[in-house]
């Protein structure tokens, strides 16, 4: 920590309250109060990362401060002392969440091990905390973004079944997300403090997938040198997340299955069954149905896979989030690779939605940190475009099915930012990255200034 400990010592005892002071002043910060109710009057108005109070005083007891310290936020690390005879009270308070006890008088080594002790511990879990924080942020839905009807059903889907142990399938075409979905399936779920275990079937063999899925006993074929636990072993308590599951073969797909009905199996080259708890999610870019309609999926398997089926529509569907995530990317690619880049220009939003996207929300994420990382300015433009992106979906003067799209787009997305920023149009061109002129420039060309429903107050 920077900064020091802060340790507030609570006594009715001025000599031992004035002893410890001394003895811990230096390498912390010392607080003093008498009381419980004094204690609690100074953590009104300051912060302790420690207090250290005695169990019997008047007024306001140590087990009555413990109770009241216990329901804030951030909790403090509470340290007891007590008096021989109080010893089993002490032994109570730690099982409601004390940190320890000391009986006096205090130890003052004693007492500088469990400091230190206890502050170790209590970094650990504010690390701890912060990486969950950071985990949940990352694969919550804060990554999965849209605003579009199928978008809104596929979040609304995710909160539906992830509390549930069901299996999932997610279909859509490469680069659509379905990672992130399956990702925030887990975080979302009860099994969120377990292990998120993905596996690419795709990128292995059938032989390499078997061992990787299931483990294997020490000199089960040449090279295993021991035994290894494989993924769904892992993935013990937590998800196991099958990607391209259309690419496993039928002797897999058997063994998979069997998994799926009795939560078991052998490793390879073993025989004694392992006990497994796992939630499995699987994933393909492929028409399973078909395939098991063409007999190169089992039928058994693609219904219990197809207990819950997410379809992630591609980016060309779901044109009017294309900027939401143009935008997103920007912000969060910025930051990342410290550029300070502020957003981008109409004009290249123009161009970024009227684009097809055969690589999905995928491909426009690297596109943008592309256009990110080559720019000079403080404004992505047209000029900072691939070149296959900065040709206008225009004809004669004539527009295009993908303009017709574009323009549809451009007005629900400026739309949804004067409803987000309650009509305030400074605030809504900062967000759309455009200046207050352009914005008006399009109030007047998509007639949204005169109709009634739609006209924004001026901000």
């Amino acid at each position: 920590m920077s900064r020091k400990p802060v340790i507030l010592i609570v006594d009715d005892e001025k000599n031992t309250r004035a002893g410890l002071a001394r003895a811990l002043r230096g390498r912390y910060t010392v607080a003093e109060a008498e009381n419980g109710l004094k204690a609690l009057e100074w953590l009104d108005s300051h912060h302790a990362d420690v207090v250290l109070t005695d169990l019997r005083m008047p007024g306001m007891d140590g087990m009555t401060l413990q109770a009241r310290l216990m329901a804030r936020d951030p909790r403090p690390i509470l340290i007891l002392l007590t008096a021989y005879g109080s010893i089993e009270t002490a032994v109570e308070a730690m099982k409601r969440g004390a940190y320890d006890f000391l009986a006096k008088p205090v130890n003052l080594d004693r007492l500088e091990l469990l400091l230190e002790r206890a502050l170790a511990e209590s970094r650990l879990d504010e690390e701890n905390r912060r990486l969950r924080a950071q985990i949940a942020e990352k694969f919550g839905f804060e990554n999965i973004i849209g605003e579009s009807s199928a978008m809104q059903e596929v979040f609304k889907t995710i909160k539906q079944v992830a509390p549930t142990r069901t299996t999932v399938l997610i279909q859509g075409e490469s680069g659509t997300g379905k990672e992130l979905v399956a990702r925030a399936l887990h975080q979302c779920s009860p099994r969120a403090q377990g292990p998120f275990i993905p596996v690419h079937c795709a990128a292995l063999t059938p032989t390499l997938l078997e061992s990787e899925l299931f483990g294997h006993e020490k000199g089960a074929f040449t090279g295993a040198v021991e035994r290894r636990r494989g993924r769904f072993e892992l993935a013990d308590g937590g998800t196991l997340f099958l990607d391209e599951i259309g690419e496993i073969d039928a002797a897999l797909q058997v063994k998979i299955l069997r998994v799926l009905e009795e939560r078991r199996f052998e490793r390879v080259g073993g025989s004694q069954p392992v006990d497994v708890d796992v939630r499995l999610v699987a994933a393909t870019n492929r028409d399973l149905k078909q395939m098991m309609e063409a007999g190169e999926f089992r039928e058994d398997l693609f219904y219990r896979l197809y207990v819950v089926n997410i379809t992630l529509p591609p980016l060309r569907e779901r044109t009017g989030d294309i900027a939401l995530l143009a935008q997103h990317y920007l912000k969060t690619l910025a930051a990342e690779h410290g550029k300070p880049v502020a957003g981008m220009t109409a004009e290249t939003l123009d161009a970024l939605t009227a684009y097809s996207w055969p690589g999905n929300v995928r491909e426009l994420r690297n596109v943008i940190e592309r256009m990110l990382v080559l720019s000079h300015g403080g404004r992505l433009t047209v000029r900072d475009l691939p070149p296959n992106l900065r040709e206008t979906p225009k004809r004669a003067g004539v527009e295009s099915r993908a303009g017709r799209r574009m323009r549809d787009a451009e007005r629900e997305l400026i739309e949804e930012a004067l409803r987000r920023h309650k009509g305030n149009r400074t605030q809504a061109a900062a967000d759309l990255g455009i200046s207050r002129r352009t914005l008006h420039r399009k109030l007047n060309e998509f007639g949204l200034r005169k109709t009634g429903g739609s006209s924004p107050p001026s901000g």
